[in-house]
């Protein structure tokens, strides 16, 4: 069996650099390198990671990490919580988007839970780089979080022109239904692992299997049972169990669908 992670932030393991939370978070773990990590994943068969990038520093970053190293793609986005101190930086985030091993645009979108940049930047920033993934042909990672409501007619504006996933769906059974109808992926991470709710539970087992793609969203989210401790992308491997098991699957069917979705939206 082989999984994709496809999204992490290991860029800035043993850094001191990166996106703030993300490196703090890795700063617990003393001592581990970004090979280390890389290694643990491999060794679980999670063999193909995708780093994502959060603000134009931190996508700079994962760049880097994944020029030297087999299987580490780079996903160059700046986050909503991000986009006010970015949204006059967009040309210079532009030129990222040729890099080598550069797979797809995000995470970005709308944040209205936080809200740690104005709505309408927020919105400002996604349309620039939903604009540079048309341009560079790549996906986009979208992160959604309570702004449906704006996500979708932006979304739409773009029809037949943007492919994606969202990222860490937790949302409704509703807005699952309207994102599979508009050919979205469905990013599941360790928060199924932890989800209580039988009709969150519900939205994970109808995610059909040609829409569903298997994450970790590391250092974040770590699945149980290893809640406390620092998420890394073998944990792939949890949450494709835990979903074998609430979808009635047997998990090399988990492992091949979800690998067959991510080598197809990512052109991996």
């Amino acid at each position: 069996m082989q999984f994709v992670d496809t999204h992490c932030h290991i860029q800035s393991v043993g850094l001191t650099e990166g996106e703030r939370s993300t490196r703090e978070l890795w700063a617990k773990a003393p001592g581990l390198t970004g090979d280390d990590v890389v290694a643990h994943a491999v060794a679980d068969d999670v063999t193909t990671m995708i780093c994502v990038g959060c603000d134009i520093a931190d996508s700079e970053l994962a760049i880097d990490f994944v020029r030297e190293r087999t299987g580490c793609y780079a996903s160059i986005g700046i986050h909503p919580h991000e986009a006010a101190l970015n949204v006059d930086r967009i040309e210079e985030f532009a030129a990222l988007a040729t890099q080598s091993k550069v797979v797809a645009i995000g995470e970005c979108g709308l944040d209205y839970f936080y809200e740690h940049s104005p709505r309408e930047q927020q919105i400002v920033v996604l349309k620039a780089q939903l604009d540079i993934a048309v341009q560079a042909g790549l996906p986009v990672i979208f992160h959604v979080r309570e702004a449906f409501a704006d996500f979708w007619p932006i979304f739409d504006a773009y029809a037949g022109k943007i492919r994606g996933v969202l990222h860490s769906f937790t949302d409704s059974q509703t807005n699952l239904d309207e994102a599979v109808k508009r050919g979205l992926y469905i990013g599941v991470n360790g928060i199924a692992t932890f989800a209580k709710e039988p009709k969150q539970l519900s939205v994970y087992q109808s995610i059909p299997d040609d829409h569903l793609l298997l994450e970790t969203d590391a250092p974040f989210l770590t699945p149980v049972p290893f809640r406390g401790k620092i998420n890394e992308p073998k944990q792939i491997r949890t949450v494709a169990d835990f979903l074998s098991q609430l979808r009635d699957q047997d998990l090399t069917q988990v492992a091949e669908v979800t690998t067959r979705n991510a080598k197809a939206l990512f052109d991996l």
